[in-house]
């Protein structure tokens, strides 16, 4: 998000607000607080900082709705694209839905909103004091709790997890407002923090005590506040007498999947009776259907909601529930305990089903018969390498109704992300105060000078964002080795590499051999890059793009250019990968290994999407497919900008269709670059000769 303010001072209002921007990952607090300033002035919700500018007007240079209350909280008036109100004066509390959640208070001024095709503007009849707080993911772990490998000890280190939540009713449901779970660490002895302070919300998860129950219920215990005790059997209760079992016809671990998607989506519903009454098009979908008073169960405390919500038959409310945005597959042994807080922050389904473990990943034949990126290297690489190839242990984790798959594990995934620990922790450390945006491209070899030559069309193409790319060509290993201890946000490789090193024109750099290295992210798009990568991960990145064998250089270059572009556009890297590996027969050669819910860039405006067009005669019906980022996370809410539709929606997954006409769908293209599928082809937004595409 940016401002921009016409200043009537010397105050840095702009300043100040870039200087939030900047800090966005950094505004969190370990419990929500209201900020008071040197005048009187109080919030009413929870922030994490908090500046006074003095202005006439403030613009944002997207379309979000705004919300502008009066001093009570109520709603004095709400402003959505291509409407505009003017307020008389009075004291008012503005509500606009940026992705860093924002409020602007002030007294005594007449306000006026305009929501055009392409910005907001906030405007005040003379020049106002504005107190404007800003509350941002609190995404880090506030304390560390150490456990021993004894289940029961595990179930009082994961009952710590709701102590993250900054409120325990609907409201929760909204990314700003859950909160980063407590560390784990495996020790001798179970030791949570007096700071901890778990809550009490009435509800009782039953477990068995084994670590597979307490992986698996891990996000439904922290999403619930839930305490959790060993039992025979799994059941959830609450303290009004309410009983559900989890140990249903479909598994333990499917209807631990299904009851937080159940309870998570009806708060979304209910929260619209809160701070913000909005047309919710779920809601209208599911309210004929089902007998809730969505205004009294506001008002309940968790655990009444919570029974009412589990007496709603699921298959009712199924196909409106969002896609998930994740399922992390675990290998359930005491180490990777560690890891759960962090999939538990992405609220993350988490099944241990034991999976079938292969030799090798597969590759089509058609890769012996085709350049690939290896074909430069002797086949008859040293017996070391092609041992260590042979004998690596795959796992195929059984593909999961959710957007992402991830893999916690020793082996090696295929078709899901490599979760690593070190990853998490590099996150937490990354820099969020860089002014550019730094990448970095390496081509180490002249035959793939296409794919250079795409991705340099493509990074830095945002005018709104400030990039700094440089390339270098045929470097060496102490070249190659500088640019990677080089701080940089994203590290895009073409070239050639072995298990044991990339190739330079002088030899090979083996990425074990550098102490650390300064970029956070990466794609290596290269054949069997997947040990090189993991090593960057290991030595300070947050996550890569890697492959697991050959691949064709075609395939690589559309690859390499569609992640680019997906990128550039603002997506996550694991979402970038899964739209990515359809443009190639080899696409399951490539994964992610880290956390790859990284971003590089933010999006041009709310969550990056991908649009399905479809020709329906003299019309077209489209379908949006969104993505969640580590920001607007699941809860978070957008509204196609479509002249005359009313209704928002949970931005995760598909939302649709819309019916345009062929005008229509041109302006709607233009708004913001995104993918548009059409028919099986993938073209870009703002280039797309509609015409032709659909000929």
């Amino acid at each position: 998000m940016t401002l921009t303010f016409e200043p009537l001072d010397d105050r840095p209002g702009l300043a100040v607000i870039d200087q939030i921007e900047r800090q966005r990952y950094r505004i969190h607090t370990p419990a929500p607080i209201a900020l008071r300033d040197a005048a009187t002035d109080v919030f009413q919700y929870p922030v994490g900082d908090a500046v006074r500018i003095r202005t006439q007007a403030i613009e944002l240079p997207t379309v979000v709705m705004v919300y502008v209350r009066d001093d009570d909280g109520a709603i004095a008036a709400e402003v959505a694209q291509f409407e505009s109100e003017t307020l008389p004066s009075d004291d008012y509390v503005l509500d606009p839905l940026t992705q860093i959640k924002t409020y602007m208070r002030v007294e005594d001024a007449q306000i006026a909103v305009t929501v055009d095709s392409d910005r907001t503007r906030i405007e005040f009849d003379s020049p106002t004091d504005v107190l404007i707080g800003a509350r941002s993911q609190h995404d880090r772990p506030a304390a560390a709790v150490t456990t021993t490998k004894d289940p029961t000890d595990m179930m009082a280190a994961v009952e710590t997890f709701g102590s993250a939540l900054k409120a325990y009713d609907p409201e929760r449901s909204y990314p700003t407002l859950r909160g980063h779970p407590p560390a784990l660490e495996i020790g001798e002895t179970l030791d949570i923090p007096a700071a901890i302070d778990s809550p009490d919300t009435g509800v009782t998860l039953e477990l068995p005590p084994n670590l597979a129950s307490v992986f698996v219920a891990a996000p439904l215990s922290y999403y619930l506040g839930a305490s959790l005790v060993p039992a025979s059997e799994p059941r959830l209760t609450t303290d009004t007498g309410f009983t559900y079992s989890l140990d249903t016809a479909r598994g333990f671990e499917s209807e631990v999947g299904r009851t937080l998607k159940r309870l998570f989506f009806l708060d979304c519903v209910t929260r619209t009776e809160g701070f913000h009454q909005i047309d919710l098009h779920e809601r209208a979908a599911i309210e004929p259907y089902v007998d809730l008073d969505f205004q009294s169960l506001y008002q309940q405390p968790l655990a009444e909601q919570v029974a009412t919500y589990l007496q709603v038959p699921y298959d009712v409310i199924e196909d409106h529930i969002p896609k998930w945005r994740l399922t992390t597959h675990i290998d359930p042994v005491p180490a990777n305990a560690e890891q759960l807080p962090y999939v538990v922050d992405d609220l993350a389904i988490v099944r241990t089903h034991q999976q079938q473990r292969l030799n090798q990943a597969s590759v089509p034949a058609e890769v012996e018969a085709e350049f690939t990126r290896d074909d430069v290297i002797t086949r008859a690489a040293s017996s070391d390498t092609a041992t260590a190839a042979t004998e690596t242990d795959y796992v195929e984790p059984q593909a999961e109704d959710s957007l992402e798959q991830a893999w916690i594990g020793d082996s090696i995934p295929i078709g899901a992300s490599k979760l690593t620990k070190a990853a998490f922790e590099h996150r937490l450390d990354r820099d969020t105060n860089a002014e550019d945006i730094t990448i970095r491209v390496v081509q180490n070899d002249a035959r793939m000078d296409e794919e250079r030559q795409l991705v340099d069309d493509v990074y830095g193409t945002r005018d709104d964002l400030p990039f700094d790319v440089t390339v270098h060509d045929d470097l060496t290993t102490a070249e190659l080795r500088t640019v990677l201890t080089t701080d940089a946000e994203f590290f895009h490789y073409i070239g050639h590499t072995e298990h044991d090193g990339f190739v330079c024109s002088d030899g090979k750099l083996d990425v074990t051999t550098v102490d650390s290295v300064g970029i956070d992210t990466f794609l290596l798009n290269a054949c069997n890059s997947y040990n090189q990568g993991l090593a960057l991960v290991e030595k300070g990145a947050i996550a890569g793009i890697v492959t697991l064998n050959e691949v064709l250089n075609d395939g690589a270059v559309r690859i390499g250019e569609t992640v680019a572009r997906l990128l550039n556009c603002g997506f996550p890297l694991r979402a970038a990968l899964t739209i990515a590996r359809g443009e190639s027969v080899l696409g399951g050669q490539y994964i992610v290994v880290g956390d790859g819910g990284v971003t590089v860039t933010q999006p041009e405006g709310g969550t990056p999407n991908m649009l399905k067009v479809t020709p329906r005669g003299t019309e077209f019906e489209v379908l949006m497919n969104m993505y969640p980022t580590d920001v607007d996370e699941l809860g978070a809410i957008t509204m196609p900008l479509v002249d005359n539709y009313s209704y928002h929606h949970l931005a995760s997954g598909e939302i649709g269709p819309l019916v345009l006409d062929k005008a229509e769908l041109e302006d709607f293209l233009l708004m913001q670059e995104v993918p548009v599928q059409i028919g099986d082809k993938l073209y870009w937004s703002k280039s797309l000769d509609l015409a032709e595409a659909i000929s």
